[in-house]
């Protein structure tokens, strides 16, 4: 009770000793506000079954990264400094999202059965696209995710594409030797 009527006090003195000021109007946010909770999507659920995994929205980050759990730090960061050689390139620039997944898998099939242990793929920064959001690279994070044969991939080192480009490790399981 007495911390209180300390804490009343101090009020009341601070308030004296300013006198009659009035605050500065502010654009700025409260510095805290209580945060909502989040809320679930009451969605459909036979609107479920329509929708690939492969297609489904998601926000795509400038620089791109994935490993899979096992992948060595080191051989994951000679990837992204670009120290691990690109065997093959596929540049998806102008397809439209059926074209360049057909050119994708059919990229990844190829490289596989060479034995090619990394590959470029450039995607493009999504520009000229109609809403502004780069739709290709959307695409290539997601594909990329959903295929067990790649390890890891990052965005290519700016002298090799940077944010327009993946760099791809593959994996050895699986493969003829050329």
């Amino acid at each position: 009770m007495g911390r209180n009527n300390d804490q009343t006090n101090e009020d009341t003195g601070f308030r004296q000793a300013i006198g009659d000021v009035e605050p500065l109007e502010q654009d700025r946010a409260d510095p805290y506000r209580q945060r909502r909770r989040p809320e679930p999507l009451n969605l459909p659920v036979e609107h479920a079954t329509e929708l690939e995994p492969g297609d489904l929205s998601i926000e795509t980050p400038d620089l791109l990264e994935f490993r899979r759990p096992g992948i060595q730090h080191r051989v994951f960061q000679d990837l992204r400094r670009g120290l691990i050689e690109p065997e093959g390139n596929l540049d998806l620039h102008g397809m439209r999202v059926e074209d360049a997944r057909r050119a994708f898998s059919r990229f990844l099939a190829h490289n596989l059965t060479s034995g090619r242990r990394c590959v470029r793929i450039v995607h493009g920064r999504g520009q000229r696209s109609p809403r502004g959001a780069p739709v290709l690279k959307q695409k290539t994070n997601q594909w990329l995710q959903q295929r067990a044969e790649v390890l890891a991939f990052c965005s290519a080192p700016r002298w090799d594409g940077g944010t327009g480009a993946v760099y791809v490790l593959l994996s050895r399981k699986g493969r003829r030797n050329p």
